[in-house]
């Protein structure tokens, strides 16, 4: 990927958990390309295939902007991991006065800057595992980085909201139900309880076989009513105060982005 800045998106996104989305809507800049394979990737366009437009500095700043003139209520850098340099110069010319997500695959090293920069963080947790986050994902070493990462930014991040009830400051790990997988999931959450109870869990029910799930017959459909209740059922009985669930409707491509940047 070049040193710039390359983006598929940058619009008002309302599929956000509803403390990031709110009514108002997320400021999201999608960026192209990615760390990790997953096999099953729903912006498969922009992960894979690295569809965007690269963008200079200044014009990362612009949009930065121009989004925070909107409404947004924050902005959501949606896997930022390889574009740091592009971001960190964007905000010297202009730093919004709104929250900075950092939003990403978990698949990260923080360091000091990140953590003085961004002020919401939005990690995905897929897997303990190393043999399933290598078969899905190409990163055998995946739990590693994603669970240091976690814990670094829940212990200096206080979860914080403003009166309309948005995330100011603080973690939300994401965890993404496949199918034939609820054993992985359950793995998860008791990690969650044990390192970062406080932090928001956000279990999610909208996996749609995308790009090459079609290799995986086991995965290779949408998740079951019981698959999905297994895995709710057992973050409650965890007492784990902070979680988000979802309506099985919501596996559906249709919340998936227009990856449309053409300015």
């Amino acid at each position: 990927m070049p040193q710039n800045a390359k983006i598929a998106r940058a619009d008002l996104h309302f599929y956000e958990e509803p403390c990031i989305s709110g009514k108002n809507g997320s400021g999201t800049i999608f960026f192209s390309g990615c760390n990790l394979r997953c096999c099953y990737c729903q912006n498969f366009e922009i992960s894979h295939l690295n569809k965007g437009k690269v963008i200079s500095f200044e014009q990362l700043a612009n949009i930065m902007k121009e989004l925070e003139q909107k409404g947004a209520n924050n902005i959501n850098f949606v896997n930022p991991s390889h574009y740091l340099t592009a971001i960190h110069n964007a905000l010297r010319i202009y730093k919004p006065k709104i929250p900075l997500v950092y939003n990403s695959s978990g698949y990260d090293i923080l360091t000091q800057s990140e953590l003085n920069t961004f002020d919401v963080f939005l990690f995905d947790l897929k897997y303990i595992t190393p043999e399933v986050s290598f078969k899905y994902s190409g990163a055998k070493n995946y739990f590693e980085y994603a669970s240091k990462a976690i814990k670094k930014a829940y212990s200096v991040k206080e979860n914080t909201f403003n009166k309309h009830g948005l995330m100011q400051s603080g973690v939300i790990i994401r965890h993404l139900v496949l199918p034939m997988n609820t054993k992985e999931s359950l793995k998860v959450i008791d990690w969650v309880e044990q390192n970062a109870k406080e932090a928001y869990l956000s279990i999610m029910a909208q996996y749609v076989p995308c790009g090459d799930a079609f290799k995986f017959p086991e995965i290779n459909r949408k998740i079951t009513v019981r698959e999905y209740n297994k895995v709710v059922d057992y973050a409650l009985s965890k007492n784990l105060q902070n979680v988000y669930i979802q309506s099985l409707k919501s596996a559906t491509q249709d919340y998936i982005p227009n990856f449309d940047f053409n300015n």
